[in-house]
């Protein structure tokens, strides 16, 4: 994909969030087509309700056809069993369910959706023994979703 679609996809998706912002989700910054870094609010009547969370996306110029990688950065990543203590994030549209229709905005609520749905705080089962052997880029990890 050019780069000149590349940014007019990122420049319109980042027009959309600034125009009709998503509820609990807050751009904090967008400045290049690279690096995006937004909030996340637990929504109310969940677990994580009142908490606030810190998501990186990080494009190639391949984005959309080639997912963003998306992960949880601290100090604030939320205890949940599909989030490593590392801000790795198991969530199948991320990977192998990836489809260039997707917006940073339905990743958003997607996130959203996966805390929302928690009935339990807690890590992964896997989580020290992933922690150990992770690589920096999530999308280098062989996910497997059940």
């Amino acid at each position: 994909m050019s780069k000149t679609l590349f940014s007019k996809r990122l420049s319109k998706e980042l027009r959309d969030l600034n125009t009709n912002p998503l509820e609990g989700v807050i751009v904090e910054q967008a400045e290049d087509f690279k690096r995006w870094r937004l909030r996340l609010r637990g929504a109310p009547g969940t677990l994580y309700e009142g908490e606030m969370f810190r998501l990186e996306f990080r494009f190639t110029p391949s984005y959309p056809l080639e997912s963003p990688e998306v992960l949880f950065i601290g100090p604030e990543i939320p205890v949940h069993p599909q989030v490593y203590s590392n801000g790795h994030i198991c969530l199948n549209i991320l990977y192998k369910d990836w489809s260039p229709v997707q917006t940073v905005a339905q990743v958003c609520l997607s996130i959203q959706s996966m805390l929302s749905s928690c009935t339990k705080k807690e890590l992964p089962p896997d989580n020290d023994l992933y922690i150990k052997s992770a690589q920096s880029s999530p999308k280098k990890t062989a996910w497997a979703f059940q």
